[in-house]
């Protein structure tokens, strides 16, 4: 059953940082995509990515410690580990740090220069270093980037510009006749009034502030900008080259669909476009951009310690729970919700009792009554015929739902057939069946339907859930999981000796995770919180660290200061000789019970006055809260006069 070639992307993710379950959605998204695709029968081509390049890397890396391309292969291997942690199926991972993309994307921008559709010039104007991007004063929303509010620099330097304006009416006639093109039609009319129509602007195509990109081989100040480099990796993953296009690149491209976030249509619908109108290539068939995935109504924020990653998630609840919640709770064409209130609900509801139950219950007792072999299925009623009607009525509407891009509904119409089982369950009582030999016939009829639906069942759910489909599979046992077999009811063979029952999900305690979760929330913003307040300190290099003197020195007598209830005067012995420090410790020491005492001392401190009296130096001690300061002793072992390094 050879339906052709299907070509489906994701976005190339930024290799910035570990990406959060939000960004995990899409890979998920394009696999179960990709999974149905081959189910039905089309020769699947599934591409995802890192993109590496720029100058909010090559920063990460300066401030990291690293080089640029230690620190991207080190998150690149972070994203890659979570697409295989989620069980996705793609047929390529390209990076564009990979030396075949960077010698396409050179000869693209050689090309696009030599025929005139690349010139150069300057650029003026404000920068944002997030976005990579420049704006001018009017594009700036309440003087801020318009994508994603961050403050904006203003910035000048050389550069080369793609001539988006040349394409302008060609992009909007193409979009006019091509009404799925963009999708869903919301994102089309804003392409469309916000930012074609009013006319297009000339797209800056290459940098010279930094280095840490793709060069212009013939004039190598410049790095070939992120358009041109990261939205080609569409088609340098097949093997483009301006010159001589691989086999492969003319067997899959266009691409069928491009999945990305909404936030990025505009780069996928005008930029790519435009770009490959210039190359003379095929357009890709369509784009979807998907909305976002909340952490409840919030966007995820380190500060806000509500980040949730895919490896914790699959930690707690396996990766096809995971899956199984991602897929069914995302929305068509409005953002998403994710809490983990809603996820153990929906664990417990869909999977442990309406899926988990009707499969464990339904092989129980077919080896309770049959040992797990079931001789015949010839007593069939109305009741049944209505039973197989509405159990082959789900695939019709799964096709039509991943057609439109609403695999929420896909999923739903496989579950409410595991509900109709089970209410099929409650109609035909197998157990009070059980009961009387003259019925057994129509026991064996029943569990027969229900192991088909089970079976069937367990087909659909290979897109969204695929090790529990093969759990299931397992259970069974059967290998019959084509595409055609559920096509009808029936395919499941007589005589075929199941398996024992095994629980494909346990439920799942709310009360006990939801704490358990609470207490490792506030762990992370707290440390969100210290990490917010280390970034605000300015930092030093060693040899600003060694001007500082650190002295162990020894306490030889204390006393509290009159008329100030923090300060105690200390005496201290530093090894050569005696000095006064004055210290904010009265609240939480006793002066007697420091005599003897060890501690550090910053020794080459200005002298100040506190008080009227000269302190000639600082003790060292941790801050650990509102009027509470805790000394840090050194040991007795130490000698007094040691130097701290």
């Amino acid at each position: 059953m050879d339906k052709g070639k299907y070509y489906i992307t994701t976005a190339i993710a930024y290799t910035s940082r570990k990406p959060h379950i939000g960004n995990s959605y899409e890979i998920v998204l394009a696999d179960a995509i990709a999974r149905f695709k081959r189910l039905q029968g089309y020769d699947v081509f599934f591409c995802t990515g890192t993109d590496e390049h720029g100058q909010k890397i090559e920063n990460y890396a300066n401030d990291a410690g690293v080089t640029p391309k230690e620190y991207v292969d080190k998150v690149s291997g972070e994203i890659r580990a979570i697409c295989d942690l989620l069980n996705t199926t793609y047929d390529h991972f390209i990076r564009t740090t990979d030396d075949y993309h960077e010698k396409a994307v050179q000869k693209i921008f050689k090309k696009l220069y030599d025929q005139g559709d690349i010139y150069k010039g300057a650029y003026e104007g404000n920068y944002c270093v997030p976005c990579e991007s420049f704006f001018t004063d009017s594009q700036l929303v309440n003087g801020r980037c318009p994508d994603c509010g961050r403050e904006v620099k203003f910035a000048k330097e050389e550069a080369y510009f793609f001539k988006l304006s040349k394409y302008q009416k060609r992009l909007e006639e193409y979009i006019e006749a091509n009404p799925d093109f963009i999708y869903p039609e919301s994102r089309k009319k804003e392409m469309l009034n916000n930012f074609i129509r009013p006319g297009l602007q000339d797209l800056c195509v290459s940098r010279t502030s930094f280095k840490w990109g793709i060069p212009v081989t013939f004039d190598e100040k410049h790095v070939i900008y992120v358009w041109i480099d990261a939205l080609s990796n569409y088609i340098t993953a097949l093997g483009y080259d301006v010159d001589h296009p691989s086999e492969k690149y003319k067997k899959y491209w266009p691409a069928d669909v491009h999945i990305i976030g909404k936030d990025i249509v505009r780069f996928h619908t005008i930029y790519w476009p435009i770009m490959l109108m210039a190359l003379g290539e095929p357009l890709p068939k369509q784009v979807y951009g998907h909305p976002w995935l909340l952490f409840g109504s919030d966007k995820m924020s380190k500060s806000k310690g509500n980040v949730i990653y895919a490896d914790e998630l699959v930690a707690r609840f396996g990766v096809d729970a995971v899956r199984y919640y991602l897929l069914s709770e995302m929305p068509h064409a409005t953002d998403g919700s994710i809490s983990y209130e809603t996820m153990i609900e929906r664990y417990n509801s869909d999977l442990a009792n309406t899926l988990g139950n009707l499969v464990n219950r339904t092989v129980a007792m077919a080896n309770k009554y049959f040992d797990g072999v079931l001789p015949c299925n010839s007593e069939r009623t109305e009741l049944d015929d209505a039973f197989v009607s509405d159990i082959l009525s789900a695939l019709p509407s799964m096709e039509k739902s991943f057609s439109e891009f609403k695999i929420a509904d896909a999923l739903e119409a496989v579950i409410n057939s595991a509900k109709r089982s089970n209410k099929y369950i409650d109609e035909t009582a197998p157990w009070a069946l059980a009961k009387n030999e003259a019925d057994r016939n129509r026991l064996s009829t029943v569990l027969y339907n229900l192991i088909e639906a089970i079976r069937i069942i367990a087909v659909e759910l290979t897109p969204f859930i695929p090790d529990t489909a093969d759990k299931i599979f397992s259970q069974i046992n059967t290998d019959i999981k084509s595409y055609d077999s559920i096509l009808s009811f029936g395919a499941y063979p007589l005589g075929t000796k199941m398996n024992l029952p095994e629980p494909l999900f346990n439920r799942i305690d709310a009360a006990k995770m939801l704490e358990d979760i609470e207490a490792e929330m506030n762990r992370k913003a707290l440390e969100a919180q210290r990490m917010t307040e280390m970034e605000g300190i300015a930092k030093i290099g060693i040899d600003d660290f060694a001007k500082v003197d650190l002295r162990v020195v020894q306490i030889t007598a204390a006393e509290r200061v009159k008329k100030a209830k923090k300060l105690l005067k200390l005496t201290v012995n530093d090894g050569l000789a005696e000095r006064t420090v004055v210290s904010g410790i009265a609240k939480c020491y006793d002066p007697e019970n420091l005599v003897g005492k060890k501690v550090i001392l910053v020794s080459n401190l200005k002298p100040a006055v506190l008080c009227g009296i000269e302190s000639q130096g600082m003790i060292l001690a941790a801050d650990c809260g509102e009027d509470n300061v805790r000394l840090i002793f050194a040991d007795d072992g130490i000698d007094v006069g040691a130097k701290v390094r």
